[in-house]
């Protein structure tokens, strides 16, 4: 297949229905969530999720928070060798975009599309370093993550100095983390703590507009879709992994 050449959904019999799948929006990411997480990365069977596909190859985008999988979607055809990782915390909407892609690879499974994307249930903020080696990403992406309006939750978002150490370590040397919301606050919040971390450097305005994924950000998700729909304003920001400093 063309790299420009989109296999669409739209058209895929035995489609999972996302009204069957709907989970309130909001999850506590301390609670305990009876979440089964490998001890270490050398401990995780990836062929449970990318099969033969997956021989020989590391997962090397993971979307955190994927909702309902928009985004693995519409990455899968531009980079169709390259594992991804939908990482999701609710059950239903897991579950949704898992039967979805499993839909997908078996209508196109002479072509063999999306076969490089898969989701797992599990709570990125405590178990990151469980996945993942050392330098084994070289994206990741937060799209319109949960505000936690509210100062005292202010310590369950997902961007925290603390995490963005864990994400340094598993994000390689000019690896990108990619960040995009409504809310012009946690917009700021993340590049505050982003642009503050020695790890990370921002992206200049004219880097962002030669990234052709920078324009999946904004409508590739559902929440990305409502805000468009409500004339919302979208705040993007992206940030470069930087070399670790000499010993």
């Amino acid at each position: 297949m063309d790299l420009d050449e989109k296999p669409t959904c739209e058209t895929v019999p035995g489609l999972p229905q996302k009204k069957h799948y709907r989970q309130r929006a909001h999850s506590n990411p301390h609670s305990d969530h009876d979440i089964e997480y490998p001890l270490t990365p050398e401990h995780m069977n990836w062929d449970k999720y990318f099969g033969e596909f997956g021989e020989e190859r590391r997962v090397e985008f993971a979307d955190i928070g994927c909702g309902y999988g928009g985004l693995l979607m519409r990455l899968s055809p531009k980079f169709p060798g390259t594992l991804m990782i939908g990482m999701e915390i609710r059950v239903k909407v897991s579950d949704y975009v898992n039967e979805k892609i499993q839909a997908l690879r078996k209508h196109h499974s002479e072509a063999g599309h999306y076969r490089n994307i898969a989701v797992l249930r599990s709570n990125a903020m405590k178990y990151m370093p469980n996945y993942f080696r050392k330098g084994q990403l070289s994206k990741m992406f937060f799209l319109f993550p949960d505000p936690h309006f509210k100062n005292k939750k202010h310590k369950w978002r997902i961007i925290t100095p603390t995490l963005l150490s864990e994400y340094a370590y598993v994000l390689r040397e000019g690896g990108l983390i990619y960040t995009i919301t409504d809310v012009k606050e946690l917009h700021e919040w993340m590049a505050k703590h982003l642009s503050e971390h020695p790890l990370f450097e921002r992206l200049t305005e004219a880097e962002m507009n030669s990234d052709f994924v920078v324009e999946m950000l904004y409508d590739s998700t559902e929440e990305g879709q409502k805000v468009t729909r409500n004339s919302g304003e979208k705040w993007p920001a992206v940030f470069r992994r930087l070399p670790n400093p000499p010993l």
